[in-house]
């Protein structure tokens, strides 16, 4: 019994030396914003599970939840609407998943995108074949952001393309 009451009493000294360690009041903040955008991460992965076509993205999930969290992901129907668009959309170029619903991923595009990688990228489409690639596109504000576009198409059993996912990031 002497060895526990040694050895309580030496911790509780060891403790007592220990200086107290505060946090601000500001690193609560930036906690809550980081949980908030990893709760609308998870709402995204979630709506795109209801989006794509049930057992058929062979995709790592996990990969895909961390994308959505650092990334942009979109995803359009076989005929380039967009169909989805993930919280992060807003962050990179100001615009709500509710303003492009429907629209071209075109709408980004401007003067200064170079229409040779475009039409790359459309031929890349058209062969229903996955690319890599960076072009300059527009904020909802006017200016210009490089942007690396990783873009897959997804198909259903029978083969055919139903959606294009793209994941963008600012470069």
């Amino acid at each position: 019994m002497l060895n526990i009451i040694e050895y309580e009493n030496a911790k509780a000294k060891y403790f007592n030396t220990l200086a107290l360690k505060t946090t601000s009041v500001l690193s609560l903040s930036f906690h809550e914003e980081f949980l908030g955008s990893v709760k609308k991460s998870f709402q995204d992965f979630n709506r795109l599970n209801e989006i794509l076509p049930k057992n058929n993205l062979q995709m790592n999930p996990k990969l895909l939840r961390d994308a959505l969290l650092d990334e942009v992901v979109i995803v359009t129907d076989s005929n380039l609407q967009i169909v989805f668009a993930s919280n992060n959309l807003a962050k990179m170029n100001g615009y709500t998943e509710h303003e492009v619903l429907g629209n071209s991923p075109k709408m980004f595009h401007g003067a200064k995108t170079n229409k040779v990688i475009s039409s790359q990228i459309r031929e890349k489409i058209d062969q229903k074949l996955p690319f890599e690639s960076k072009v300059i596109n527009y904020k909802k504000n006017g200016k210009t952001y490089d942007c690396l576009i990783k873009s897959y198409p997804i198909f259903n059993k029978e083969g055919d393309v139903t959606h294009f996912i793209a994941f963008e990031k600012t470069i």
